[in-house]
């Protein structure tokens, strides 16, 4: 789809720029090539992000994070967060060097007062391929300081390659799991032992790897539960074990002591009887809970 002559692309450059120009705004910000820089800022197994700063105006981030699904965020923060709610129209601009193309119409969003502008899903993942095919993605809405009047905010494709294959291999060493599919995780035990079954062990490895890599979580609780054959002391004694045992286990990741919460409860608060094999296997078990702070 195209626009008709209002977002036409005009033959002309503005201080020896290649920058893309619409006709009818009256501010244009974004880099020229030599200003055009893109930078991994982060690159782990839980979280990818570029940047690209805009001058002037603000920086612009795209973000991918560790899930069950591939995800993409997109941020325009603005030095000047905007002063009213507006209908912002996403363009994708060729640049001077593409005589005869046209802008093109990517989608229709909005940005709120006081807050940076926000993309997502398929329209975030959009724009990387706009920048890809060197074109600029730009972002076309009035001036709420001065009416009537309009602004075009535009990401530049120069040094953009490079960059984008560091993201995309990023995103393909994601984890494929998040901190909410393990933030509150019940592990089971073999019969009267203080290890962890199989599937139990593949799962504390989960957590394990995405708290090695997550420098927010503070705060690790381990809640371990015994079944109720046996001496009420023995049973006791076990789950006190069990709990020192995954305490050592998460200070191995480097995860200091006061942030780690232990609280052995024996044969207390079952959740299952204990008259059947099913029903003790539930019982035999340790709660782990992950806290996070907000950086």
């Amino acid at each position: 789809m195209t626009f008709a002559k209002p977002f036409t692309l005009l033959s002309l450059c503005i201080a020896a720029s290649t920058l893309p120009v619409t006709a009818n705004a009256t501010k244009l910000y974004g880099a020229k090539p030599t200003e055009s820089v893109w930078q991994m800022t982060v690159d782990s197994p839980i979280e990818c992000r570029v940047e690209h700063m805009i001058p002037n105006f603000g920086n612009a981030t795209f973000t991918s994070r560790a899930s069950k699904k591939i995800n993409l965020d997109f941020e325009l923060q603005m030095r000047r967060p905007m002063g009213k709610t507006e209908n912002v129209a996403l363009l994708s601009m060729p640049a001077v060097w593409m005589p005869g193309d046209r802008a093109e119409y990517i989608d229709r969003i909005r940005f709120y007062k006081q807050f940076d502008g926000y993309v997502d899903g398929q329209t975030a993942w959009s724009m990387l391929a706009e920048l890809e095919n060197g074109r600029f993605p730009t972002f076309s809405f009035r001036e709420w300081q001065s009416k009537g009047k309009r602004v075009d905010v535009s990401l530049s494709p120069v040094a953009f390659q490079t960059s984008y294959n560091e993201f995309s291999s990023c995103v393909d060493r994601l984890l494929p799991y998040s901190f909410e599919d393990i933030a509150f995780t019940t592990l089971h035990y073999d019969d009267n032992g203080d290890e962890l079954n199989k599937s139990s062990m593949a799962k504390l490895a989960q957590i394990a790897e995405f708290v090695r890599y997550s420098p927010d979580i503070d705060l690790v609780l381990l809640a371990t539960y015994t079944d109720g054959r046996g001496a009420k002391a023995a049973n006791q004694k076990l789950s006190e074990k069990r709990a020192r045992t995954l305490e050592g286990y998460f200070m191995s990741l480097g995860l200091p002591k006061d942030r780690i919460g232990i609280e052995a409860f024996g044969e207390r608060r079952p959740i299952a009887e204990n008259d059947s094999p099913i029903g003790r296997n539930k019982n035999r078990r340790v709660v782990i809970s992950l806290g996070r702070s907000i950086i």
